[in-house]
C-alpha cells in the first residue's frame, strides 16, 4: 500500500513540478535590429546584438536596410523588404521617420541607438509577461512544424512568418561612413516571409519549407505589425 501511495504521490509531484515549470519558464522576446554597413553609428549596435544572439531568452534578428546604399557602400546583407518592415512599424507607431540603427522589442518598443541598460530593461519585462499564445516549431527533415493555440480570443487576429539567417559574418568595409572597418555582423535576416493568417479560434497547425542548415525563426505576430504575440528559434 506504501508504494502505491508512494508512486502515487511522486507521479502527481511530477505533474506538479512540470506544470510549475510550464508556468514559470521564460518566453524568448524578439529583438529586431535595423542596421546597415553604411551607417556610422550602427557598430555599437551591432556588436550589442551580437552579444543577445548567444542568449535563450532573446531572439535576436539583424535587418540590413538599402536606403544608405547611396553613400557609397552597397550593404549586400540589405533589402528594400526589410526597409519597407521598418516604415511600417513607423506608421503603426505614428512616428513620421526611420532611424538606423533602431531596436524593435517585442514588436512594441522602439529603441534609437545602442542603449544596453534600456534594452535589458525592456527584454527582462516582455519576458516576465504571459504569452498570450502557446507555439511549439519542430523540425521534420527539410520542413518544420508549427503548432499554435492561442490562451484567449485574439482581437486582432495574428499572421504567422518565418525567418531565416545567417549566424555570423565578417565584413570588410571599402567605402561610405565605415569605410576601413572590419564589423562582425551576427543573425542576419536572409529572409522572411509571412506563410499565414490566424485568427486564433482553433490550434494552427502549418509544415513550412526550410531547407538547408540555416536556423529557422517562427513569429505570430498582431497585424501592423504590432505587438509579437509568440516567437521560437531553431538554431
Amino acid at each position: 500500500m506504501r508504494r502505491i501511495v508512494g508512486a502515487a504521490l511522486g507521479f502527481w509531484l511530477g505533474l506538479m513540478g512540470s506544470a510549475l515549470a510550464e508556468e514559470h519558464s521564460v518566453e524568448p522576446v524578439l529583438v529586431e535590429l535595423y542596421t546597415s554597413q553604411g551607417c556610422s553609428s550602427c557598430p555599437p549596435a551591432d556588436a550589442l546584438l551580437a552579444g543577445l544572439a548567444a542568449r535563450d531568452d532573446v531572439i535576436a534578428l539583424a535587418l540590413h536596410v538599402d536606403y544608405w546604399d547611396y553613400i557609397g557602400w552597397k550593404d549586400h546583407f540589405a533589402s528594400p523588404r526589410y526597409s519597407d518592415r521598418q516604415r511600417a512599424y513607423a506608421r503603426a507607431a505614428g512616428a513620421r521617420t526611420v532611424y538606423t540603427p533602431q531596436m524593435i522589442v517585442a514588436g512594441r518598443d522602439h529603441l534609437i541607438g545602442a542603449r544596453p541598460a534600456q534594452l535589458e530593461q525592456l527584454i527582462r519585462n516582455f519576458a516576465a509577461q504571459p504569452s498570450p499564445v502557446t507555439l511549439d516549431v519542430a523540425r521534420s527533415g527539410g520542413a518544420v512544424r508549427v503548432r499554435a493555440v492561442a490562451r484567449s480570443p485574439l482581437a486582432h487576429g495574428a499572421f504567422v512568418q518565418i525567418v531565416r539567417y545567417r549566424p555570423l559574418e565578417r565584413v570588410e568595409i571599402g567605402h561610405g561612413e565605415n569605410a576601413g572597418r572590419t564589423v562582425d555582423y551576427a543573425n542576419i535576416v536572409t529572409d522572411w516571409k509571412k506563410v499565414a493568417d490566424w485568427d486564433g479560434a482553433r490550434m494552427l497547425t502549418l509544415d513550412l519549407a526550410a531547407p538547408g542548415d540555416e536556423p529557422v525563426v517562427v513569429i505570430v505576430q498582431e497585424p501592423g505589425p504590432g505587438p509579437v504575440l509568440a516567437a521560437r528559434q531553431l538554431r
